[in-house]
């Protein structure tokens, strides 16, 4: 989507938006941090994330590498950076063709600052001497496909501060083909609106995003200011100053006099779109966000087009049905389909697919170093303290499991009492839904496709089941002609009451006007390949820990004999008729330690098993 649209949409509602700003990280773990960050910044609603340009080779590469990653696996519409330092024009195909091909739809296009070698901005040879040309030749080579942003100098920039000079180039800039206006740093909101003023008396109609930086240290806030020759007001230089030994109150005090700036922006009527330079932190933006009151709230629903998150890559943007294994693991599903030779219809085809991706694609393994993982699920030792992990997810106290990347959701509340007492019993529940008949599509909890519309969905679980239990399982679900199952081990071992291979919608949506949506399914062929991920997962968190460990052995076993189970109760106006099925069933001895099996003494190896091998992005070890 253009920001152009968004921006248009927020001045029609009267509602403001807002926007963040990430640049590449230096290391290879800043990176992958960085991405679990924008991926809880997702949850604050933002319209669009950008991502500055790394001119140079690897940053570069890095830019377009996390450009394509926010759009295609995190859902985030992004505005890519692309500057003229360092640039030929072959680069700048390159990177457009990058941009393009992860679905990227919007540019920032800038002149960019010289090489710190340089002590004045010189144009690459065959390259683009302004900011001007590069929007011209980005408009003749792509048409419409990008929005094309370009910088405002509110306050001057670092070798031109003559304001009236600025106003003309932006000028070209826009008349070149710029839809949109982003504003370096400032504090003077003043000196802000009367620059925008000027701006519209130079004839320029499109919108302007101011540029807000949230102040997180007294020593950041002046190095900043000073790099960008930003004006400090002489009320904010008071406020700080006597605490400017005291991080916390420096954070604190800081928030509100941006907050008090962005309130008179936006109370201006002249701008409705907030952008907010994090320079990769979260807590300082967010403070600012809570002080607006433009985070979720009751009052501010964040609205999702589909009850899993889109992804925004190229081909992807109408896709409308998921398998419900998938869930709560986009990133691997992107991954795993991102090639599928079906996939750009929109319609869940044939998982049978010869480009339906291996479990070798990265990003299929469980997130989170072994400490990490450690730390956050501790050391089970028997099948009660597994369950004990899966009912503190459930109480939101851990926010993640192995097969669940994000928090639990609202929508589990109806079921949630029902869910802890089976994990309590021993059933470990992955993942759920309660059955939902005919529920506004506005509503807080199903508040995803248009709201004139109704939301329905059958009652759902996803659990793991011991072996012990299954065959009495299976017995109680074959006797009630509502139910239909799936059922699997490891080694591959298939039970089913399913009619047929084809796809059982368990969620939909009807609205005036408009054919059904079913965006998720549950069907044969996609389940098996939803089981070697899931098993995987589990022995993932099994290597978590050393070869000898209780907790290693007992998750082993746990995923070596223990069946996978998903479960649909075909009425859904019965939101509890699930649970009925598991009365008076629970595991033997679930408090008892596990056994450990005893080795042969040479280098932790068990007998008759495989080396301790620790995982390598979930690599399965040799054996």
């Amino acid at each position: 989507m253009h920001i152009s649209d968004m921006l248009a949409e927020a001045e029609r509602s009267k509602q403001p938006k807002f926007s963040f700003e990430f640049f590449p990280p230096k290391t290879a773990q800043g990176v992958q941090n960085l991405y679990d960050r924008m991926d809880r910044m997702h949850g604050l609603g933002p319209s669009f994330i950008d991502i500055t340009w790394g001119a140079g080779g690897r940053l570069a590469s890095l830019t377009c590498e996390m450009v394509n990653v926010a759009q295609t696996q995190y859902g985030l519409e992004t505005c890519m950076h692309l500057t003229c330092t360092d640039m030929g024009k072959e680069k700048v195909d390159d990177a457009l063709r990058n941009a393009y091909k992860a679905g990227c739809t919007n540019i920032l296009a800038l002149r960019g600052d010289p090489p710190r070698e340089q002590e004045k901005w010189e144009a690459t040879e065959g390259g683009f001497q302004y900011a001007k040309d590069l929007v011209k030749y980005i408009r003749q080579t792509y048409g419409n496909h990008f929005d094309i942003g370009v910088a405002g100098y509110p306050e001057g920039c670092d070798d031109q501060d003559d304001p009236e000079l600025l106003l003309d180039h932006l000028k070209e800039k826009v008349d070149a083909g710029a839809t949109f206006i982003v504003t370096q740093m400032f504090y003077d909101v003043d000196n802000f609106l009367t620059w925008v003023s000027k701006v519209k008396a130079k004839g320029v109609t499109i919108p302007i995003i101011p540029g807000i930086m949230p102040i997180n240290t007294y020593a950041s806030f002046l190095r900043r200011c000073n790099h960008m020759g930003c004006g400090i007001p002489p009320k904010w230089s008071e406020a700080l100053e006597q605490v400017k030994n005291d991080d916390a109150a420096v954070r604190s005090i800081g928030t509100g006099l941006v907050a008090e700036m962005c309130r008179k922006i936006l109370n201006s009527g002249l701008i409705h779109h907030l952008h907010f330079y994090t320079m990769n932190l979260a807590q300082a933006t967010r403070m600012v966000l809570d002080e607006l009151e433009l985070t979720p709230s009751d009052e501010r629903q964040l609205k999702k087009p589909l009850p899993w998150r889109q992804s925004l890559g190229l081909g992807r943007r109408e896709e409308d049905v998921r398998p419900i294994f998938w869930k709560n693991r986009n990133k691997s599903y992107v991954a795993r389909t991102q090639d599928w030779d079906e996939f750009p219809n929109g319609r869940w085809g044939d998982s049978r697919s010869p480009a339906f991706g291996e479990l070798d694609a990265y990003g299929i393994g469980l997130k989170g170093t072994n400490e990490q993982n450690r730390k956050l699920w501790g050391e089970p030792t028997s099948i009660k303290e597994i369950a004990d992990i899966f009912v503190k997810y459930l109480e939101n106290g851990v926010e993640s499991l192995p097969w669940s990347e994000a928090p639990i959701t609202s929508e589990a509340d109806a079921i949630k009492p029902d869910l802890i007492s089976l994990n309590r019993r021993g059933f470990l529940t992955i993942n759920s839904q309660p059955a939902v008949d005919g529920v506004k599509s506005s509503d807080p909890v199903y508040g995803w496709g248009p709201t004139n519309g109704y939301v329905y969905q059958k009652a759902y679980l996803e659990l793991l089941v011991s072996p012990k239990l299954m065959d009495e399982l299976v017995r109680r679900i074959e006797r009630d002609p509502d139910l239909t199952y799936y059922a699997v081990n490891k080694a591959g071992n298939l039970k089913s009451n399913s009619p047929g291979e084809g796809p059982n919608a368990v969620t939909w949506g009807v609205f005036p006007g408009k054919e059904i949506v079913q965006p998720t399914i549950v069907e044969t062929i996609s389940f098996l390949a939803w089981k070697d991920e899931a098993f995987r997962l589990g022995m993932d968190w099994a290597h978590c820990y050393s070869a000898l460990s209780p907790s290693r052995q007992l998750i082993e076993n746990t995923m070596e004999t223990w069946y996978l189970v998903n479960i649909v109760h075909n009425d859904f106006h019965q939101t509890h008729g699930l649970f009925p099925l598991f009365a008076g069933l629970s595991v033997e001895d679930i408090d008892k330690p596990f056994e450990v099996e005893h080795t042969n003494g040479v280098n932790g190896t068990k007998l008759g098993g495989v080396e301790n091998i620790p995982l390598v992005n979930g690599e399965a070890p040799k054996a």
